[in-house]
């Protein structure tokens, strides 16, 4: 064998090496947006969890709110099938109904002098505001490495080895224009 071909096979090991580290690369990123979206869905399941009791809680006093109760309800259903389907544009739009609700419902507790001293009911609005900056923070991680994984896809020369391993797209985790939009605090309390 002669050094050009020393040289040819040298540069096919790192040609080979380079290819095997950006398909690393790649399933490393996949699996992030795997991890992230795991996270947010345990932590969707214990407010899931927490909600019934909230809501049992309220209705003990809140003879006069069972819309709002409802639609809390009716939300944490919404945002559970999302979930479970793993549909992010449904996700977010069932979490500005849900966020919508819940805000109404703490809210309306401030006209029910009794609810909110009860002790109950103080560790669950707590708990459940404690999850709401969790998910928050954790769609942030999520949109991150979704982000991240939906460039390196498309960058040469990791698009190519994307391309014929099939490494696909994430959807973010959007948000409804309600959920962005500066709150009408005086609204939540007249209503």
């Amino acid at each position: 064998m002669t050094v050009f071909t020393f040289i040819i096979l040298g540069l096919l090991v790192l040609l080979a090496g380079y290819a095997v580290t950006l398909y690393n690369n790649l399933v490393a990123l996949k699996h992030r947006v795997t991890q992230a979206w795991s996270n947010i869905d345990v932590l969707l399941k214990q407010r899931h969890d927490e909600l019934p009791k909230l809501v049992e809680t309220c209705k003990q006093y809140m003879q006069y709110e069972q819309e709002t109760l409802t639609k809390v309800i009716n939300a944490r259903s919404m945002v559970s099938n999302a979930a479970q389907n793993q549909d992010l544009g449904a996700l977010g739009v069932a979490e500005t109904a849900l966020r919508s609700g819940l805000g109404r419902l703490f809210a309306l507790a401030e006209d029910y002098p009794e609810l909110r001293a009860n002790q109950s009911f103080q560790n669950l609005q707590s708990r459940i505001s404690d999850l709401e900056n969790s998910i928050a923070d954790r769609r942030e991680l999520y949109n991150d490495a979704a982000n991240l994984n939906n460039i390196r896809i498309e960058q040469v020369p990791d698009v190519f080895i994307a391309n014929f391993f099939k490494f696909g797209a994430h959807e973010l985790l959007n948000f409804a224009e309600e959920e962005t939009a500066d709150v009408n605090i005086k609204g939540l309390f007249n209503s």
